[in-house]
């Protein structure tokens, strides 16, 4: 009985323990322990801070079993992860390819198997309708279309926005998805979560105002239920000559604070062809897949299914855009007039899509030419 104690927050000093009857039976002993049992759940449920002794939260976790990958190291169970790429760039053929390798527990890019209890995924799509979809995953190449669709797991559920709905209420929808989605989570007892896109949820998740209840709603629904999300994403006009980063996801501020992971996709300027995967956040594990070793990959179809098919590790350098003299000294003279027109650099790197510490270096570069001196 001595370990209630430290369990019981402590914001509730009238806990008390309900009497054993003595001698005690069996039946008391038992009954007086899922009495505590529910007093502690109760309490747990309306305070709100639950304070265990730091030694308690180490045991409590040891206990609890060890994440597994889903995407290699890019991806973990139990996490709020964010793919994100520019529009065209193949977000949502990766994460279909992602939800059908977890739901078929078969290796996806470069990783292996991944193996899981509950490998079931629903799959909430906001980009394609049934008919983009249908094409994305037929062998077009023959005329009896229908002998050669892809055949998915039955793990994997798709649901997308029924056309004929009229309960959607256009002045608050947001709930209303949000609760349609955990229904649909229920309904097909899915362990894996994969919304394409979160900008369907929050038509402004560039503002912080916007983008913090959203992901709170997220990571209310993957800690009730026990899941794993994969949330898409956009990256709002980026100069292509720069690595990417965290700064380069909408609403990236209060998106990346409250997500555990995220990756994101970049287009090879040295061949079209070309993707390329880069590790943005994680704690799980390091960055393994930074800008010196990201994941270099061909999309293709084969046998109808429409996926990224890994090549090599390189680095990013490699396939990002080239600017040439010409290119460089007319950005540097478009900052620099946005700054004498008194705009802040957060406000024309927005405007010149370059990244906040391009326009600060060019502007710094200027000062010190200026005064006749060297960086």
């Amino acid at each position: 009985m001595s370990d209630y104690p430290s369990s019981i927050p402590l914001t509730d000093p009238s806990f008390t323990y309900p009497p054993l009857t003595f001698p005690p039976s069996i039946n008391s002993i038992q009954q007086h322990v899922e009495e505590l049992q529910q007093r502690v759940v109760a309490s747990n449920k309306t305070d709100l801070l639950s304070v265990k002794p730091a030694n308690t939260w180490l045991e409590d976790a040891a206990l609890k079993p060890i994440p597994k990958e889903l995407l290699g190291k890019l991806w973990y169970e139990g996490e709020v992860c964010i793919l994100f790429a520019d529009t065209n760039v193949g977000k949502s053929i990766l994460a279909v390819q992602i939800a059908n390798a977890i739901s078929k527990q078969r290796p996806c890019l470069c990783f292996p198997n991944t193996t899981i209890e509950n490998n079931t995924v629903l799959y909430v799509d906001f980009e394609l309708n049934d008919r983009q979809f249908f094409i994305r995953y037929t062998d077009t190449s023959t005329n009896n279309a229908i002998n050669t669709l892809y055949s998915f797991s039955t793990s994997f559920y798709r649901a997308e926005i029924n056309p004929d709905t009229t309960a959607l209420d256009d002045d608050n929808p947001d709930v209303q998805i949000i609760t349609a989605i955990t229904q649909a989570l229920e309904a097909a007892k899915a362990s894996i979560l994969i919304v394409d896109n979160i900008t369907y949820l929050s038509r402004e998740t560039e503002k912080a105002k916007n983008a913090l209840p959203l992901m709170k709603q997220l990571k209310q629904i993957k800690n009730s239920m026990g899941i794993s999300i994969l949330v898409l994403a956009h990256t709002p006009k980026r100069d292509r000559s720069n690595p990417i980063t965290g700064n380069d996801l909408q609403g990236s501020k209060m998106l990346m604070n409250f997500c555990d992971s995220a990756f994101a996709i970049g287009e090879s300027h040295r061949d079209k062809r070309y993707r390329y995967i880069k590790q943005i956040k994680a704690r799980n594990t390091e960055i393994v897949y930074d800008s010196n070793n990201v994941l270099l990959c061909e999309v293709k179809k084969e046998n109808a299914l429409l996926q990224f098919e890994f090549v090599d590790y390189v680095e990013e350098q490699e396939h990002l855009k080239v600017i040439s003299e010409r290119e460089h000294s007319e950005k540097t003279a478009w900052v620099l007039q946005l700054h004498e027109q008194g705009k802040s650099q957060r406000e024309i790197a927005k405007e010149t899509t370059l990244s906040l510490t391009t326009v600060n270096r060019y502007i710094k570069k200027s000062g010190a030419a200026l005064n006749g001196t060297t960086e």
